[in-house]
């Protein structure tokens, strides 16, 4: 930028937020002399704003920092929309910066066939540049969103942990940080952020929560709601983290392979609490055959260990589970 913005309040917040989330990081591959990170930049308030606080933050920690824009192509404009994504990051000093586009399939709707193409592409160019990381602009609002839409679905801990912090190459340093002070960044940065049209399609889950949901919810319970959603998040994430632990050493333990198959010894299983013994379960059989059990599926699964009278086995998709003497086995049926 040919100009320094005075350091305002959100500019220090999200500049603070960046610096954190780099520190969290960069020990394990500094003193190295070529660390570079990429920020997946839309050209949105946050993305650009994680954009300029990294441009700012990356260079005092010995950083290289670049960005990568993904032109999903799904709006008449959007390879438009991507190139001003591109000045933009050259403007604040970013290098290198990668525009790629992208076909976007229908698998899962339009929302899951976006959101795959999009990750394929940052994991490309991570690949291609030996980024170590790629930071991504999802803030405290988009975490409560998610938590809401995973209470709606019902699926339990691993539904309503939100979003990592941290996951593989991916880092969110924002997650603490509400959107309107992104929006407020950018403004006190003399930035023009790009306002996503779809941002406002009620078709979709996410928008109609964000338009409607959480804002009837932070007037009618008091302001604070998104920021407490997104604390259920944290929490949730660490007790689901150490049940995935806990059933994974358990698993090891447990597990007997052979050719056919394998085996869990069932009185073992049945001396573990439900959250554990389900998470084996379903642990077992997606290493295994690559299989994610419902709940309902697990449960019937369940039933052969705390419930047994010599009955039949379960058949879940190709695959069978009987109980033989004191073993549980799981066994495919594909042929």
């Amino acid at each position: 930028m040919s100009t320094r913005p005075r350091l305002t309040p959100a500019i220090a917040s999200v500049r603070s937020a960046v610096r954190a989330g780099l520190s969290s990081f960069t020990p394990a591959f500094l003193p190295s002399a070529d660390v570079l990170v990429l920020v997946a930049l839309s050209g949105g308030p946050d993305s650009l704003a994680l954009a300029a606080a990294t441009a700012f933050e990356a260079p005092r920690s010995g950083i290289r920092a670049g960005a990568v824009i993904v032109d999903h192509g799904l709006q008449s404009d959007s390879a438009d929309v991507a190139a001003r994504a591109a000045r933009q990051a050259r403007a604040l000093g970013l290098d290198p910066v990668i525009v790629t586009a992208v076909i976007v399939g229908a698998e899962g709707g339009p929302e899951s066939a976006a959101r795959i193409a999009r990750y394929s592409a940052l994991a490309a160019a991570a690949h291609e540049t030996g980024a170590v990381r790629v930071l991504l602009g999802h803030t405290r609002d988009d975490q409560a969103e998610s938590v809401l839409l995973g209470l709606a679905r019902g699926s339990g801990l691993g539904s309503i942990k939100g979003m990592a912090a941290q996951s593989g190459i991916y880092c969110r340093p924002l997650l603490a940080v509400a959107r309107a002070t992104t929006v407020q960044f950018c403004a006190d940065s003399g930035l023009q952020p790009w306002d996503d049209p779809q941002n406002y399609d009620e078709r979709f889950a996410r928008v109609r929560v964000r338009q409607s949901v959480l804002p009837l919810l932070e007037r009618e319970l008091g302001p604070g709601f998104a920021e407490a959603l997104a604390r259920t998040a944290d929490l949730a994430r660490e007790d689901s983290d150490a049940l995935d632990r806990f059933a994974a050493d358990q698993l090891e333990e447990l597990a007997d392979h052979a050719e056919a198959g394998i085996s869990l010894a069932a009185r073992a299983l049945e001396h573990n609490p439900p959250a554990l013994r389900q998470r084996i379960i379903r642990a077992t059989v997606l290493a295994e055959f690559g299989v994610s059990l419902t709940r309902s599926q697990t449960l019937e699964v369940g039933r052969l260990v705390i419930d047994w009278h010599g009955q039949a086995g379960v058949d879940l998709p190709g695959i069978c589970v009987e109980r033989v003497g004191g073993l549980l086995h799981f066994r495919s049926t594909r042929g």
